[in-house]
């Protein structure tokens, strides 16, 4: 007789497998020795480990569907129960249960995510609903609005349904929408002749209002009016065609009277403003010529001239301006700092502060020069190379220093 853990063949050929149940027979081999015949039967239990593996692996890594899984988990339990095979056949069943219950989870989260979708498929629909009662209540523009219930019934249709109560609910209202839209619409267009009379008589005292308005010299207050009766014109409606492009002619002429008067107004005024920047430019050849400051006092005297000259002459064109004032200020600039340059070379204090740094970065020179050649007496190659970067340091320093003090010379 021959055996291993999960089974053995007995003297007449007959296969047992062990199960947590006790033993139960498998088959019987006739045809060669005991250790063939388990092995083929190992086979058979290998061929079972694959199949639970492959549909572990699609339960884990795709979206098999739990009805699906559960079909394959089902063929392979009965598979297992009654394999002829050699093996742990507990520990494959063990396997099953654990794939049952993560299929039972599976479901449970598909579940919950259908929940999920309903719940925003409602108030996807809601808002399409409340969008729509909106457009037939308060709606105006009928091309626009029609469009757009056309799309909130695609909308619908792309949602995800939810429970046949609701979903017929919301439906009644989407529809009831719609249709008070239409009326509306058709009312709108049934009265649309006595709209366009009432857009005719508005738009004919706009008209007045224009015209009587051209041949005013209060370029801004005027051309503001003119924005706020264009405003008014949008919002008036249509006349009939014929109506409005004559209404329209009249009032674009209005309009073009006034602005074209406007225009050559400004166009004196731009050359009144060129003629300013050509003066500002002489103004500036002048006071560019104050530099470079020799004379702190005097240079400060004929540039408060420039700059009272500069405010009597008066705006220049916007495009000039940075440009004119920039140059100016480049002036300015350089005689502060000239006023500064003497105040700080007059400063004894500061001339002192300078002379004591000057002093003191000498002797620290002084003393890193011994220490150098000290240390290149005595081979030190690491205080040659710290001294020597100090020693430069300290020299760059020195001659800022020096370049300071030399201002107070």
């Amino acid at each position: 007789m021959s055996t291993d853990p999960w089974g053995r063949v007995d003297d007449d050929g007959t296969v047992y497998v062990r199960t947590a149940e006790g033993e139960r027979v498998v088959g019987s081999w006739q045809a060669g020795a005991p250790e063939e015949a388990l092995g083929y039967f190992r086979r058979k239990y290998e061929a079972l480990v694959t199949e639970i593996q492959l549909l572990e692996q699609r339960v884990r890594t795709t979206d098999l569907p739990p009805s699906q899984a559960q079909q394959g988990i089902q063929r392979l339990r009965e598979a297992v129960t009654d394999a002829h095979a050699v093996g742990d056949l507990d520990a494959l069943l063990r396997r099953l249960d654990g794939l049952t219950e993560l299929i039972g989870k599976r479901r449970e989260e598909m579940k919950a995510a259908r929940e999920h979708a309903r719940g925003e498929a409602r108030e996807i629909k809601d808002r399409i609903v409340a969008e729509a009662e909106r457009i037939a209540a308060e709606e105006t523009h009928w091309k626009n609005g029609g469009e757009r219930l056309r799309q909130l019934v695609d909308e619908w249709k792309a949602a995800e349904r939810i429970d046949r109560p609701t979903e017929t609910a919301l439906w009644k209202r989407l529809s009831a929408a719609r249709n008070a839209f239409t009326k509306r619409r058709k009312a709108y267009f049934a009265t649309l002749e006595d709209q366009r009379e009432q857009a005719r008589s508005e738009k004919e005292h706009l008209v007045a209002e224009a015209e009587a308005m051209s041949g005013s010299t209060d370029w801004g207050d005027t051309a503001a009016a003119y924005r706020d009766l264009m405003r008014r014109w949008k919002t008036a409606g249509r006349a009939s065609r014929d109506d409005e492009e004559d209404l329209w002619a009249r009032f674009k002429g209005a309009q073009d009277t006034f602005f074209s008067a406007r225009s050559a107004a400004f166009t004196e005024r731009d050359e009144e403003l060129r003629e300013h920047a050509v003066a500002k430019e002489q103004l500036l050849e002048e006071a560019e010529r104050l530099l470079p400051v020799k004379d702190v006092r005097q240079t400060r005297q004929l540039l408060r001239s420039v700059q009272e000259r500069w405010e009597a002459i008066g705006p220049v064109p916007r495009d000039s301006r940075d440009r004119l004032e920039g140059r100016l200020r480049k002036i300015e600039e350089s005689v502060r700092n000239a006023e500064e340059r003497e105040w700080r070379r007059t400063n004894p204090e500061a001339r002192a502060r300078a002379e004591g740094t000057v002093a003191q970065l000498k002797a620290s020179i002084e003393q890193l020069e011994r220490r150098l050649d000290k240390a290149r007496a005595a081979d030190r190659d690491k205080d040659v190379k710290d001294a020597e970067e100090a020693l430069t340091a300290r020299r760059a320093w020195l001659e800022e220093a020096e370049r300071t003090l030399a201002e107070f010379s």
